[in-house]
Protein backbone atom coordinates (compact mmCIF):
# COMPACT_ATOMS: atom_id res chain seq x y z
CA UNK A 1 0.00 0.00 0.00
CA UNK A 2 1.26 3.49 -0.54
CA UNK A 3 2.44 5.86 1.88
CA UNK A 4 -0.29 8.44 3.23
CA UNK A 5 1.13 12.02 2.62
CA UNK A 6 -1.12 15.17 3.55
CA UNK A 7 -0.36 18.18 2.32
CA UNK A 8 -0.93 21.46 4.33
CA UNK A 9 -1.53 24.44 1.39
CA UNK A 10 -1.87 24.51 -1.96
CA UNK A 11 1.34 23.14 -4.23
CA UNK A 12 1.91 24.18 -7.66
CA UNK A 13 -0.26 21.47 -9.83
CA UNK A 14 2.94 19.84 -11.14
CA UNK A 15 3.84 18.73 -7.50
CA UNK A 16 0.47 17.52 -7.44
CA UNK A 17 0.67 15.41 -10.16
CA UNK A 18 4.28 14.12 -9.18
CA UNK A 19 2.61 13.55 -5.53
CA UNK A 20 -0.06 11.15 -6.81
CA UNK A 21 1.66 9.24 -8.96
CA UNK A 22 3.77 7.82 -5.99
CA UNK A 23 1.65 8.40 -2.66
CA UNK A 24 -2.14 8.70 -1.46
CA UNK A 25 -2.26 12.04 -0.97
CA UNK A 26 -4.90 14.21 0.89
CA UNK A 27 -4.70 17.86 -0.16
CA UNK A 28 -5.90 21.06 1.55
CA UNK A 29 -7.98 22.57 -1.16
CA UNK A 30 -9.35 25.76 0.84
CA UNK A 31 -5.61 26.63 1.50
CA UNK A 32 -6.64 28.03 4.93
CA UNK A 33 -4.17 27.32 7.87
CA UNK A 34 -4.23 23.91 9.65
CA UNK A 35 -5.26 24.54 13.08
CA UNK A 36 -3.26 22.60 15.75
CA UNK A 37 -5.94 20.21 15.83
CA UNK A 38 -5.83 19.62 12.43
CA UNK A 39 -2.17 19.18 12.71
CA UNK A 40 -2.47 16.77 15.41
CA UNK A 41 -4.47 14.41 13.39
CA UNK A 42 -2.85 14.56 10.29
CA UNK A 43 0.26 13.48 12.94
CA UNK A 44 -2.20 10.55 13.63
CA UNK A 45 -2.99 9.47 10.44
CA UNK A 46 -0.35 10.79 7.77
CA UNK A 47 2.87 8.78 6.93
CA UNK A 48 4.49 11.69 5.98
CA UNK A 49 3.21 15.54 5.73
CA UNK A 50 4.31 18.23 3.23
CA UNK A 51 4.07 21.52 5.14
CA UNK A 52 5.74 25.41 4.94
CA UNK A 53 6.14 28.27 7.04
CA UNK A 54 2.66 28.45 8.39
CA UNK A 55 2.80 25.65 10.43
CA UNK A 56 3.63 25.70 13.30
CA UNK A 57 4.53 22.30 14.56
CA UNK A 58 5.24 22.26 18.35
CA UNK A 59 6.48 19.42 20.64
CA UNK A 60 3.47 18.32 21.86
CA UNK A 61 2.07 17.57 17.83
CA UNK A 62 5.22 15.73 18.14
CA UNK A 63 5.29 14.09 20.89
CA UNK A 64 1.79 12.34 20.84
CA UNK A 65 1.96 9.04 21.58
CA UNK A 66 -0.22 7.99 18.66
CA UNK A 67 1.04 9.74 15.73
CA UNK A 68 2.06 7.91 12.54
CA UNK A 69 4.05 10.31 10.54
CA UNK A 70 8.02 9.67 9.96
CA UNK A 71 8.27 12.44 8.13
CA UNK A 72 8.10 16.05 7.24
CA UNK A 73 9.06 17.73 4.47
CA UNK A 74 8.50 21.57 4.51
CA UNK A 75 9.18 22.96 1.57
CA UNK A 76 11.01 26.36 2.36
CA UNK A 77 14.67 26.48 3.48
CA UNK A 78 13.81 28.27 7.25
CA UNK A 79 12.64 25.80 9.72
CA UNK A 80 11.53 27.59 12.50
CA UNK A 81 8.18 27.07 12.85
CA UNK A 82 9.36 23.56 13.57
CA UNK A 83 10.90 22.16 16.59
CA UNK A 84 13.95 19.91 15.29
CA UNK A 85 14.82 18.95 18.95
CA UNK A 86 11.36 17.45 19.44
CA UNK A 87 11.47 15.99 16.02
CA UNK A 88 14.95 13.91 16.59
CA UNK A 89 13.69 12.92 20.24
CA UNK A 90 10.91 11.68 18.60
CA UNK A 91 12.19 9.88 15.55
CA UNK A 92 10.17 12.01 12.29
CA UNK A 93 12.97 12.93 9.78
CA UNK A 94 12.67 16.79 8.66
CA UNK A 95 13.60 17.91 5.56
CA UNK A 96 13.62 21.59 3.43
CA UNK A 97 14.51 22.60 -0.03
CA UNK A 98 17.20 24.62 0.02
CA UNK A 99 19.75 26.09 -3.38
CA UNK A 100 16.52 25.67 -5.27
CA UNK A 101 14.75 29.26 -3.82
CA UNK A 102 18.05 31.00 -3.63
CA UNK A 103 18.31 33.30 -6.73
CA UNK A 104 14.89 34.30 -6.54
CA UNK A 105 15.01 35.72 -3.07
CA UNK A 106 18.21 37.29 -4.37
CA UNK A 107 15.78 38.85 -7.23
CA UNK A 108 13.21 40.12 -4.19
CA UNK A 109 15.95 41.51 -2.28
CA UNK A 110 17.17 43.43 -5.00
CA UNK A 111 13.70 44.86 -6.11
CA UNK A 112 14.07 45.89 -2.52
CA UNK A 113 17.33 47.78 -2.78
CA UNK A 114 16.68 49.70 -5.86
CA UNK A 115 12.99 50.50 -4.73
CA UNK A 116 14.07 51.89 -1.20
CA UNK A 117 17.53 53.29 -2.56
CA UNK A 118 15.10 55.30 -5.45
CA UNK A 119 12.44 55.98 -3.34
CA UNK A 120 10.08 54.08 -5.57
CA UNK A 121 6.57 53.67 -3.36
CA UNK A 122 6.82 57.31 -2.58
CA UNK A 123 7.12 58.49 -6.47
CA UNK A 124 4.79 56.19 -7.63
CA UNK A 125 2.07 57.14 -4.85
CA UNK A 126 2.69 60.66 -6.16
CA UNK A 127 2.02 59.37 -9.65
CA UNK A 128 -0.83 58.20 -9.45
CA UNK A 129 -2.74 60.39 -6.69
CA UNK A 130 -2.12 62.65 -9.53
CA UNK A 131 0.41 64.96 -7.82
CA UNK A 132 3.36 64.63 -10.45
CA UNK A 133 3.83 68.03 -11.31
CA UNK A 134 6.55 67.45 -14.03
CA UNK A 135 10.36 66.27 -15.04
CA UNK A 136 12.35 68.20 -12.39
CA UNK A 137 16.25 68.06 -12.18
CA UNK A 138 16.09 68.94 -8.45
CA UNK A 139 12.81 66.65 -7.36
CA UNK A 140 12.41 62.54 -7.11
CA UNK A 141 15.74 62.03 -6.02
CA UNK A 142 17.12 58.99 -5.09
CA UNK A 143 20.63 57.38 -4.21
CA UNK A 144 22.78 55.72 -6.30
CA UNK A 145 24.04 52.27 -5.17
CA UNK A 146 26.81 52.26 -6.96
CA UNK A 147 30.02 52.56 -4.88
CA UNK A 148 28.37 52.24 -1.74
CA UNK A 149 29.10 49.92 1.24
CA UNK A 150 26.51 46.59 1.21
CA UNK A 151 26.20 45.21 4.78
CA UNK A 152 25.52 41.61 4.74
CA UNK A 153 24.01 39.83 8.45
CA UNK A 154 24.44 36.26 7.33
CA UNK A 155 26.75 34.71 4.75
CA UNK A 156 24.58 32.21 4.04
CA UNK A 157 23.31 30.87 0.63
CA UNK A 158 21.03 34.07 -0.57
CA UNK A 159 23.75 36.22 1.48
CA UNK A 160 26.50 35.27 -0.61
CA UNK A 161 24.33 35.40 -3.66
CA UNK A 162 22.98 38.63 -3.12
CA UNK A 163 26.40 39.87 -2.31
CA UNK A 164 27.76 38.66 -5.12
CA UNK A 165 25.22 39.98 -7.54
CA UNK A 166 25.52 43.82 -5.56
CA UNK A 167 29.41 43.62 -6.25
CA UNK A 168 29.93 42.76 -9.93
CA UNK A 169 26.09 44.35 -11.20
CA UNK A 170 26.09 47.48 -9.03
CA UNK A 171 30.14 47.77 -7.91
CA UNK A 172 28.97 47.62 -4.39
CA UNK A 173 31.61 47.35 -1.88
CA UNK A 174 30.88 44.24 0.42
CA UNK A 175 31.33 43.78 4.15
CA UNK A 176 29.64 40.45 6.17
CA UNK A 177 28.91 39.71 9.19
CA UNK A 178 29.05 36.17 10.08
CA UNK A 179 30.41 33.94 12.89
CA UNK A 180 33.57 32.23 11.02
CA UNK A 181 34.99 33.79 7.54
CA UNK A 182 33.47 32.25 4.82
CA UNK A 183 36.24 30.43 2.17
CA UNK A 184 36.20 30.48 -1.30
CA UNK A 185 34.50 33.91 -2.39
CA UNK A 186 34.89 34.92 -5.95
CA UNK A 187 34.58 38.22 -4.82
CA UNK A 188 36.14 41.19 -2.71
CA UNK A 189 34.33 41.26 0.55
CA UNK A 190 35.81 41.87 3.55
CA UNK A 191 34.00 40.13 7.48
CA UNK A 192 33.27 41.91 10.42
CA UNK A 193 33.70 40.03 13.66
CA UNK A 194 31.57 43.22 15.06
CA UNK A 195 28.17 43.48 13.95
CA UNK A 196 28.25 46.92 15.59
CA UNK A 197 31.13 48.13 13.31
CA UNK A 198 29.12 46.75 10.22
CA UNK A 199 26.76 48.74 11.15
CA UNK A 200 28.17 51.82 11.56
CA UNK A 201 30.23 51.73 8.36
CA UNK A 202 27.31 49.90 5.87
CA UNK A 203 24.87 52.17 3.46
CA UNK A 204 23.14 49.65 3.31
CA UNK A 205 22.14 46.68 6.09
CA UNK A 206 20.67 43.27 4.17
CA UNK A 207 19.42 40.71 6.68
CA UNK A 208 19.63 36.55 5.59
CA UNK A 209 19.28 35.15 8.70
CA UNK A 210 18.00 31.89 10.27
CA UNK A 211 15.72 32.57 12.90
CA UNK A 212 16.62 30.63 16.05
CA UNK A 213 17.47 31.81 19.67
CA UNK A 214 20.67 33.54 18.65
CA UNK A 215 19.33 35.63 15.71
CA UNK A 216 16.02 36.65 17.73
CA UNK A 217 16.12 40.60 17.98
CA UNK A 218 20.01 40.68 16.86
CA UNK A 219 18.96 43.65 15.41
CA UNK A 220 17.83 45.44 18.26
CA UNK A 221 17.15 48.95 19.70
CA UNK A 222 20.37 49.70 20.97
CA UNK A 223 22.21 48.35 18.21
CA UNK A 224 19.55 50.31 15.30
CA UNK A 225 21.33 53.20 16.86
CA UNK A 226 24.66 52.44 15.05
CA UNK A 227 22.94 52.71 11.97
CA UNK A 228 23.29 55.76 10.00
CA UNK A 229 20.56 58.39 9.42
CA UNK A 230 21.47 57.95 5.53
CA UNK A 231 21.55 54.30 5.57
CA UNK A 232 19.00 51.85 4.68
CA UNK A 233 18.02 48.56 5.67
CA UNK A 234 16.14 45.31 4.21
CA UNK A 235 15.16 42.28 5.46
CA UNK A 236 14.16 39.09 3.17
CA UNK A 237 14.86 36.78 6.08
CA UNK A 238 12.46 36.46 9.11
CA UNK A 239 10.41 39.22 10.86
CA UNK A 240 11.85 38.28 14.58
CA UNK A 241 15.39 38.95 13.59
CA UNK A 242 14.42 43.14 13.89
CA UNK A 243 12.99 44.59 16.47
CA UNK A 244 9.84 45.84 14.45
CA UNK A 245 8.66 48.14 17.23
CA UNK A 246 11.53 49.88 17.21
CA UNK A 247 12.73 49.82 13.53
CA UNK A 248 8.88 51.87 12.96
CA UNK A 249 9.68 54.30 15.64
CA UNK A 250 13.39 55.02 13.84
CA UNK A 251 11.61 55.33 10.10
CA UNK A 252 9.03 57.64 11.46
CA UNK A 253 11.40 60.12 13.03
CA UNK A 254 13.92 59.63 9.54
CA UNK A 255 16.49 58.24 12.09
CA UNK A 256 17.19 56.12 8.77
CA UNK A 257 16.72 56.72 5.22
CA UNK A 258 14.18 53.60 4.36
CA UNK A 259 14.01 50.17 4.98
CA UNK A 260 12.49 47.30 2.47
CA UNK A 261 11.09 44.54 4.44
CA UNK A 262 9.57 41.48 3.14
CA UNK A 263 9.11 39.76 6.42
CA UNK A 264 7.46 40.79 9.69
CA UNK A 265 6.66 40.10 13.07
CA UNK A 266 3.07 37.90 13.31
CA UNK A 267 2.64 37.59 9.82
CA UNK A 268 0.07 38.37 7.69
CA UNK A 269 -0.66 40.95 10.86
CA UNK A 270 1.70 43.88 9.35
CA UNK A 271 1.18 46.98 11.81
CA UNK A 272 -0.93 49.90 10.18
CA UNK A 273 1.88 52.34 11.87
CA UNK A 274 4.55 50.75 9.40
CA UNK A 275 1.88 50.31 6.07
CA UNK A 276 1.42 54.10 6.59
CA UNK A 277 5.01 55.25 6.52
CA UNK A 278 6.24 56.57 3.26
CA UNK A 279 10.02 55.91 3.54
CA UNK A 280 9.74 51.81 3.96
CA UNK A 281 8.56 49.24 0.68
CA UNK A 282 6.96 46.51 1.99
CA UNK A 283 6.45 43.27 0.30
CA UNK A 284 4.07 40.31 1.64
CA UNK A 285 6.88 37.56 1.75
CA UNK A 286 7.20 37.09 -1.47
CA UNK A 287 11.07 36.05 -1.70
CA UNK A 288 10.84 32.79 -3.78
CA UNK A 289 7.02 33.72 -5.21
CA UNK A 290 7.83 32.83 -8.45
CA UNK A 291 5.85 29.61 -10.21
CA UNK A 292 8.72 28.10 -11.46
CA UNK A 293 10.83 28.42 -8.35
CA UNK A 294 7.72 27.28 -5.78
CA UNK A 295 7.14 24.26 -8.38
CA UNK A 296 11.14 23.49 -8.10
CA UNK A 297 10.67 23.69 -4.11
CA UNK A 298 7.46 21.23 -4.03
CA UNK A 299 9.49 19.16 -6.60
CA UNK A 300 12.13 18.93 -4.65
CA UNK A 301 9.91 18.58 -1.48
CA UNK A 302 8.75 15.22 -3.02
CA UNK A 303 11.81 14.06 -3.83
CA UNK A 304 12.60 13.86 -0.04
CA UNK A 305 9.85 12.01 0.40
CA UNK A 306 10.33 9.82 -2.90
CA UNK A 307 14.25 8.95 -0.92
CA UNK A 308 12.95 8.16 2.59
CA UNK A 309 10.34 5.49 1.65
CA UNK A 310 12.49 4.43 -0.86
CA UNK A 311 15.24 3.79 2.11
CA UNK A 312 17.72 5.65 0.04
CA UNK A 313 19.75 9.02 1.48
CA UNK A 314 17.54 11.61 2.08
CA UNK A 315 19.66 14.99 1.19
CA UNK A 316 18.12 17.39 2.57
CA UNK A 317 17.37 15.89 6.25
CA UNK A 318 17.94 18.43 8.87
Amino acid sequence: MRPKIIVTRNIPVEVESKLKEYFQVSFNREDKVFSKDTLRKAMENADGIVCTVTDNITNDLLSTTNKKVKIIANIGVGVDHIDLQSARENNVIITNTPDVLTEATVDVATLLLLSVTRNAFLVEKMLRQGEWKGFSLTENLGVDVRGKILGIVGMGRIGKAFAKRAHEVFGMKILYYNRSPVKDLTFEASVRFDLDALLEESDVISLHLSSDERNKNIISKSRMKKIKASSFLINTSRGDVIDQTALIDLLEKKKISGAGLDVFLNEPNVPLSLRQLSNVTLYPHIGSATYETRTKMGMLAVENLMAFFNEKEVINQL
